[in-house]
């Protein structure tokens, strides 16, 4: 799959987790995906400050990117 297309595809994938978090008072937003297939998002809202973040974002965020596009090979937050 082409860079710019497996692009497209992390963020639609994103949008359809953001409703979760944002039941929350999060959110999160799409910043880049590296060249080599690391997707990189920024935490904001309550998701920003929140001791749970991290389990969210690897046992939630990430584990519904990477079953859904095997290619990623994981979300980092920055």
């Amino acid at each position: 799959m082409e860079h710019t297309e497996l692009k497209n595809k992390v963020i639609e994938v994103l949008d359809q987790i953001r409703p979760y978090l944002q039941q929350d008072g999060g959110d999160l937003q799409f910043v880049e995906l590296t060249d080599d297939n690391v997707v990189k998002v920024k935490l904001v809202g309550a998701c920003g400050h929140c001791p749970h973040a991290v389990i969210t974002l690897k046992q939630g965020v990430e584990q519904a990117v990477v079953k859904l596009l095997p290619e990623i090979k994981s979300v980092e937050s920055v």
